[in-house]
């Protein structure tokens, strides 16, 4: 069976899609080619696992290979049968890049390994192209929860006991399970420390990125050092949980620069925002379940570049508008979710 016999209902034909070979790719250390662009598949508290899933299956018929989850979303199985399907629909496993991610409470050494099979036994895969340490906080917290939820057991950043997460991190690369680790919602200091003691660096680095968040200093700080930076909330993830929403907050969809460009171009200011990502150099993981929008998305990637002027004008509206703060890993009271992101070059302290 080809691609465009998947049967999608209400996706483009694949005549409109992107022939996956035409999407960009990166290069890791590893020397193997990652797609420049994936779907997430985040549904932020609104969005079924049904859905999710049908949303994947649109998206590998119009051209996606990519595809980011986590077991904290809570639809991998649902996922998973969509990848069955689309591997049953004739796409090789080979040509998926697929990724997980270990969530806060199972940083235990006892953990990590059950937690990655759980993970490939919900995803109907034998092994991960990535596996992400989620957050460096081991702090739970539930599904849904308010902004001023906090774990009875919540600790900060502690780097030995976060090393012996990446251990057993570095024993699925051994067992065959993981193709890739790697590490999110990181800091420089943190990533320092990591980067002296680990014996399997890691492959990438998932953070937010978009227009009004560049990251100047952790963007050229991974990209030195090999890692290859994935960038989540492209679009300003104006769809995000109440719990991640500040009044300070912007929106990069309505900024003045982008809206003009979005004109000039004849394209949704999220394509824009899509094709600054990639032509930066960072992997944007936008979610939709819109199969226009995921198009868009992907042909984003691929269209004609942004001009120099272009890029240098986008490069001027970064406003450092951090919009998953993520304030219910904060581990005292009193605290800002500043303490979570180490602003000043330190590891803010117990």
């Amino acid at each position: 069976m080809t691609i465009s016999s998947i049967p999608v209902p209400g996706a483009a034909a694949m005549s409109d899609g992107l022939d996956p070979a035409d999407v960009p790719h990166r290069v890791l250390a590893s020397g193997a080619r990652m797609p420049a662009i994936g779907l997430g598949t985040f549904g932020s508290d609104h969005v079924t696992p049904k859905a999710v899933a049908a949303a994947v299956k649109g998206a590998a018929a119009v051209g996606y290979r990519h595809f980011d989850c986590a077991s904290v979303y809570g639809n991998e199985r649902e996922v998973g049968g969509a990848l069955r399907e689309i591997v049953a629909g004739g796409i090789p496993r080979e040509q998926l890049w697929i990724t997980s991610k270990l969530w806060n409470d199972k940083h235990g050494e006892a953990d990590v390994i059950p937690q990655c099979r759980q993970s490939l036994a919900d995803l109907g895969l034998d092994y991960l192209d990535t596996y992400l340490v989620h957050w460096p906080f081991p702090n739970f917290h539930p599904p849904g929860c308010t902004v001023e939820s906090r774990s009875a057991d919540a600790q900060p950043y502690i780097h030995e006991n976060y090393l012996r997460t990446w251990r057993q991190m570095e024993k699925l690369v051994e067992l065959g399970l993981v193709k890739h680790i790697g590490t999110s919602n990181m800091t420089i200091p943190k990533l320092r420390l990591l980067l002296r003691d680990a014996v399997v660096r890691p492959a990438v680095n998932e953070m937010e990125l978009h227009p009004h968040f560049q990251q100047p200093g952790l963007f050229q700080f991974v990209r030195d050092e090999g890692i290859e930076p994935i960038g989540f909330c492209p679009l300003g993830s104006p769809n995000r949980p109440e719990r991640d929403r500040t009044p300070e907050d912007t929106n990069p969809l309505e900024d003045p620069v982008i809206v003009a460009m979005a004109r000039a171009h004849r394209v949704h200011p999220a394509s824009i925002c899509i094709k600054w990502g990639a032509q930066r150099g960072q992997t944007p993981i936008p979610f939709s379940t819109n199969p226009a929008n995921y198009l868009a998305n992907l042909k984003a990637v691929s269209g004609d570049p942004l001009s120099d002027g272009e890029m240098q004008a986008i490069a001027g509206i970064d406003r450092n508008c951090r919009l998953i703060k993520g304030q219910v890993f904060l581990w005292k009271e009193g605290q800002s979710w500043e303490d979570l992101w180490d602003t000043d070059g330190v590891i803010t302290p117990p």
